[in-house]
Protein backbone atom coordinates (compact mmCIF):
# COMPACT_ATOMS: atom_id res chain seq x y z
CA UNK A 1 0.00 0.00 0.00
CA UNK A 2 1.52 3.31 -1.04
CA UNK A 3 1.65 6.18 1.42
CA UNK A 4 0.52 9.63 0.31
CA UNK A 5 3.32 12.17 -0.10
CA UNK A 6 4.09 14.17 3.05
CA UNK A 7 2.96 17.76 2.93
CA UNK A 8 5.68 19.92 4.54
CA UNK A 9 3.10 22.64 5.26
CA UNK A 10 0.75 20.28 7.08
CA UNK A 11 0.07 21.50 10.60
CA UNK A 12 -1.85 19.90 13.41
CA UNK A 13 -2.32 16.37 14.61
CA UNK A 14 0.06 13.95 12.97
CA UNK A 15 2.62 16.56 11.94
CA UNK A 16 5.91 14.87 12.78
CA UNK A 17 8.03 17.92 11.94
CA UNK A 18 6.00 20.14 14.28
CA UNK A 19 6.22 17.49 16.99
CA UNK A 20 10.00 17.31 16.66
CA UNK A 21 10.30 21.12 16.84
CA UNK A 22 8.06 21.24 19.92
CA UNK A 23 9.92 18.41 21.66
CA UNK A 24 13.26 20.10 20.92
CA UNK A 25 12.11 23.45 22.30
CA UNK A 26 10.68 21.85 25.46
CA UNK A 27 13.88 19.87 26.01
CA UNK A 28 15.99 23.03 25.54
CA UNK A 29 13.78 24.97 27.97
CA UNK A 30 14.04 22.29 30.64
CA UNK A 31 17.80 21.98 30.17
CA UNK A 32 18.19 25.78 30.38
CA UNK A 33 17.33 25.67 34.08
CA UNK A 34 14.58 28.29 33.68
CA UNK A 35 11.68 26.09 34.78
CA UNK A 36 11.72 27.23 38.43
CA UNK A 37 11.90 30.89 37.38
CA UNK A 38 8.98 30.44 34.98
CA UNK A 39 6.95 28.66 37.65
CA UNK A 40 7.64 31.44 40.14
CA UNK A 41 6.66 34.07 37.58
CA UNK A 42 3.38 32.24 36.90
CA UNK A 43 2.47 31.91 40.59
CA UNK A 44 -0.48 33.97 41.81
CA UNK A 45 0.52 37.34 43.29
CA UNK A 46 -2.19 37.39 45.96
CA UNK A 47 -5.07 35.39 47.45
CA UNK A 48 -7.64 36.87 45.05
CA UNK A 49 -5.59 35.87 42.02
CA UNK A 50 -5.05 32.39 43.51
CA UNK A 51 -8.81 31.99 43.94
CA UNK A 52 -9.44 33.18 40.39
CA UNK A 53 -6.92 30.64 39.06
CA UNK A 54 -8.55 27.88 41.12
CA UNK A 55 -12.00 28.75 39.72
CA UNK A 56 -10.61 28.77 36.18
CA UNK A 57 -9.07 25.34 36.75
CA UNK A 58 -12.36 23.98 38.08
CA UNK A 59 -14.22 25.34 35.05
CA UNK A 60 -11.69 23.69 32.75
CA UNK A 61 -11.94 20.40 34.60
CA UNK A 62 -15.74 20.52 34.41
CA UNK A 63 -15.39 20.18 30.63
CA UNK A 64 -13.12 17.16 30.97
CA UNK A 65 -14.22 13.76 29.76
CA UNK A 66 -12.39 12.00 32.57
CA UNK A 67 -9.13 11.34 34.28
CA UNK A 68 -5.91 12.27 32.51
CA UNK A 69 -4.14 8.94 32.13
CA UNK A 70 -0.98 10.77 31.04
CA UNK A 71 -0.72 12.47 34.44
CA UNK A 72 1.51 10.86 37.05
CA UNK A 73 -0.51 8.68 39.45
CA UNK A 74 0.25 10.96 42.43
CA UNK A 75 -1.23 13.92 40.51
CA UNK A 76 -4.55 12.13 39.89
CA UNK A 77 -7.42 12.70 42.27
CA UNK A 78 -9.50 9.72 43.39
Amino acid sequence: MAHPPRDKDLQGEGNYDATRRYDKSVREFVESGSVDDAAAAAAPENAAEAEEMKRAEEIGKSHSKGEDRAAPPDARKP
